[in-house]
């Protein structure tokens, strides 16, 4: 998921400058060591793995957001989906023609805080955690980004031959710029030096990160090369960072960014109104009252991913539907139930687009197949209570039922949001008209995540509203989401020719191949429906007019703010 990022929330930002007020009202400004950026996080979001090696039930925008504040990963992806290699660690990397090998070359002017060099042996040790936790077994924790880039088990050595350089060696071809991205883009270092503990004893180190991963106060967080460190929090409050003197790149005019929790939407929305927020997000379900912020403007914006919903299809998933769920034909029949249009138009006031895939139409980028126009199963009640109706099922008492199994089950969604409430209403309505029956459940958005992760039986159906954002998997080739076993893949879905075309878009090849190849599997996720899709939302950003950069600098293929570029007029 989770990305991390692989992308779970859509990171929204709020700002507040300690001298200027910000949005609602208007106050004078003057830019001084002592200015604070305050981010609100997501609705009922709040970090807890500070680690840049995610664990799988933390795998969250959120804290790769924080994370990426105090550590530079080694290959930085920019905002158009390429290397940019002037903000990663490696300053290049070379491979062979079958792309089985690679060769990181680190620039060296990246240090930590404390003055040394960050070294190819940081990186190693990196990874080897990474392993470490992709392993099987009764693990500490798991980490999230298994699956995905072939780790691990397509990695056969990490090795660093000097101070500067890392070679990665992999046991089969790989597509190239699939690697780079998927693969070395998951490695964000942490300096040995500080993380070391048990050298002899993996399962020893993996316990003590997890006993430190939700305390960023601890000695080893304060040796960092990125643009912050670690300053101080407030338990369900707020989180934050001052800027790092020692930073190698781009230094931070603002000397501190403070993450704060937000309890609702409604709440957000007040606090830009009163200014003690400068930069923040406009919940849909205010969008008419947009106009009383008269202290900064309006930004719409699409993230790099798709949104979802996750149907549980594990064996042992909760009401004995797992079986049920994994048949394509029923998972059609539900996607045939989701009015997109009417959620776009009605609840987001026009602000998104129809998506029936895993690779969004907006951002536009090359990895989008245009070919893919037309949804195959557009909202059609009655056309999916008629696939339902051929494959056996009947109406009892209002309730599709075949062989004494009942189309009815709890979805979980993430509570806090007025829009996302008004969603799943709608979609409770639209499915009772083919006989699919629903109950809503609403959960925080951290326990929804740790349920669909952590727990195959505890769930039928999840929506998470903010979707599914492409961290790692820069290279939108599905094995973090679709592969059998993948750790993003909660729900157990599991399809041999899935696997086929994922492995196949993981091939080297000319770019018109891997195009071929990359295409092939979104049109086949489009007619397989894994997911259940619905519309991809634009995110509704307020900055104020005080604070420059905030749009210019902001990436929305990595789903990352970077204030160390933000200046106050």
């Amino acid at each position: 998921m989770s990305a991390r990022k692989y992308a779970i929330t859509l990171i929204a930002s709020g700002v507040l400058l300690s001298t200027v007020a910000g949005c609602g009202t208007t106050h004078s400004a003057s830019a001084s060591a002592s200015s604070a950026v305050v981010i609100a996080l997501p609705v009922q979001t709040s970090p807890d793995w500070f680690f840049p090696v995610l664990a799988s039930s933390a795998y969250t925008d959120t804290n790769t957001q924080m994370y990426t504040l105090m550590y530079k990963p080694l290959v930085w992806i920019s905002k158009s989906d390429g290397v940019d290699y002037g903000r990663s660690l490696a300053s290049s990397i070379q491979s062979n023609a079958n792309g089985t090998r690679y060769v990181i070359h680190l620039n060296p002017k990246w240090h930590w805080s404390n003055g040394t060099r960050v070294t190819a042996s940081d990186v190693v040790f990196t990874w080897d955690i990474m392993k470490a936790a992709s392993g099987n077994g009764n693990l500490p924790w798991a980490y999230g980004g298994a699956g995905g880039g072939g780790v691990p088990n397509d990695w056969t050595s990490v090795t660093a031959p000097n101070d500067s350089t890392v070679v990665v060696t992999l046991a089969q071809p790989a597509n190239q710029t699939w690697f780079i991205h998927n693969g070395l883009g998951q490695i964000v270092p942490v300096p040995k030096a500080e993380w070391d503990k048990y050298p002899n004893n993996m399962t020893q180190e993996l316990t003590w990160i997890k006993s430190l991963a939700n305390d960023p106060t601890a000695a080893p967080y304060h040796v960092v090369d990125g643009p912050y460190q670690f300053s101080k929090f407030e338990p369900n409050q707020t989180w934050s960072f001052v800027a790092n003197p020692h930073y190698s790149g781009h230094k931070s005019a603002i000397h501190t960014v403070i993450f704060q929790y937000e309890t609702s939407s409604a709440s957000e929305f007040s606090a830009l109104k009163e200014g003690t927020v400068a930069v923040g997000y406009l919940p849909a379900s205010l969008y008419a009252s947009r106009k009383s912020l008269t202290g900064d403007k309006l930004w719409p914006g699409y993230l790099w991913g798709f949104n979802m919903a996750r149907l549980d299809e594990n064996p042992t998933a909760e009401n004995g539907l797992g079986p049920v769920f994994s048949q394509p034909y029923v998972r059609q029949a539900l996607e045939m139930g989701i009015n997109q249009e009417g959620i776009i138009n009605s609840i987001y006031h026009g602000q998104g687009v129809v998506e029936d895939g895993p690779v969004p139409s907006e951002p536009p980028t090359k990895y989008f197949d245009p070919a893919i126009s037309k949804p195959p199963y557009p909202f059609n009640p009655q056309a999916g209570k008629a696939l339902l109706e051929s494959h056996g099922w009947t109406l009892v008492n209002g309730t599709m039922t075949n062989h004494g199994v009942k189309l009815a089950f709890p979805l979980i969604y993430s509570s806090g949001s007025i829009s996302i409430e008004d969603t799943v209403e709608l979609l409770k309505q639209d499915w009772a008209e083919e006989g699919i029956q629903i109950t809503l459940v609403p959960e925080t958005f951290d326990n929804l995540v740790a349920t669909d992760h952590g727990n195959p039986s505890g769930w039928d159906a999840a929506y998470w509203g903010a979707g599914w954002t492409y961290q790692p998997d820069y290279y939108p080739t599905g094995g973090e989401l679709f592969k059998t076993g993948a750790a993003a893949n909660a729900g157990g879905y599991s399809n041999l020719t899935m696997n086929a075309l994922i492995n196949k878009s993981y091939e080297p090849g000319t770019n018109a191949e891997t195009t071929k190849a990359l295409f092939a599997y979104e049109a086949f996720a489009v007619k397989n429906v894994p997911y259940l899709w619905f519309p991809w939302i634009a995110t509704l950003n307020e900055s104020s007019v005080h604070l420059k950069g905030v749009v210019s600098t902001f990436n929305p293929i990595e789903d990352l703010m970077s204030p160390n570029y933000w200046t106050i007029k």
